[in-house]
């Protein structure tokens, strides 16, 4: 019980941290846009950006569309992507970890495109699938392909052999022994190379919303600044950060759920 009232009172006190850098953050750039010492173009005030806000969400929105609209279109792209590279590059990457001649085909392509900047094959992607949806999932697919892939791989080359060996000892089957052995054994480094991969997905997303888009968040970002309204792109920017939080803690949440054993040794 000890234990616990000190592990919550570190809590409370990290959080008070975290709100203190946030109220003083916040401080700071009320300061920084009403002393007129940063021209309200470039930096707005926290109280012109709320406005817009609100003005976007339960106004006339941004060019014709609310903002929970460009924000719904933009999940339902990464949310397409995550899934898609999820459903391929699990099983693949777990295959390729067992099968070393799969590896030797496979591995070299992903490594291959995976330093690659987006914007270098999106073109191809265009010219391929068109200026739709379909080129933009792609490119968010492709982005979170690699990380999943990668440590789907290196999970089953990092299992410890004897685990293995002491399930054949007991009369497991090969099917007994992947599913509850092997794949438990690569779940925590399965779910850093998912958290990972929504990452990299989520920082493509204004890549894949430049060409040819007329909603989504990235590209309301984007659009805006092509007119200078600065106001705007940081109600984008604030809110893409704020989602990214959002999602990143129910992942964690998730994690916890399924792995609870993960950080607590052998």
């Amino acid at each position: 019980m000890r234990m616990q009232e000190v592990n919550t009172i570190r809590s409370i006190k990290y959080v008070g941290i975290s709100i203190f850098t946030l109220l003083t953050f916040l401080a700071g750039w009320y300061f920084v846009a009403e002393s007129g010492l940063v021209s309200p173009l470039f930096v707005p005030s926290p109280v012109r950006v709320w406005e817009t806000f609100l003005a976007i969400c339960f106004g006339e929105g941004y060019k014709g569309s609310s903002l929970w609209v460009h924000l719904g279109v933009s999940l339902y792209r990464i949310g397409l992507a995550f899934v898609l590279a999820t459903l391929i590059a699990v099983p693949l990457g777990l295959v390729c970890g067992y099968s070393k001649t799969l590896q030797a085909m496979i591995s070299p392509l992903v490594h291959f495109y995976r330093p690659l900047p987006p914007l270098a094959y999106y073109t191809v992607l265009v010219i391929w699938l068109g200026i739709g949806d379909a080129s933009k999932v792609a490119l968010l697919f492709f982005a979170g392909f690699a990380p999943i892939f990668i440590s789907c791989q290196s999970a089953i080359e990092e299992i410890n052999p004897s685990r293995v060996i002491v399930a054949r000892t007991l009369g497991a089957s090969t099917r007994q022994v992947f599913f509850h052995v092997i794949v438990p054994s690569c779940l925590p480094q399965i779910f850093t190379g998912l958290r990972t991969s929504l990452g990299f997905i989520y920082t493509t997303l204004v890549a894949a919303e430049m060409v040819a888009a007329i909603s989504g968040v990235g590209w309301m970002v984007l659009d805006a600044s092509k007119f200078l309204q600065s106001d705007v792109m940081f109600v984008g920017i604030i809110l893409m950060g704020i989602t990214g939080l959002l999602i990143d803690a129910v992942f964690n949440i998730i994690e916890k759920k399924i792995i609870p054993w993960k950080g607590r040794g052998e």
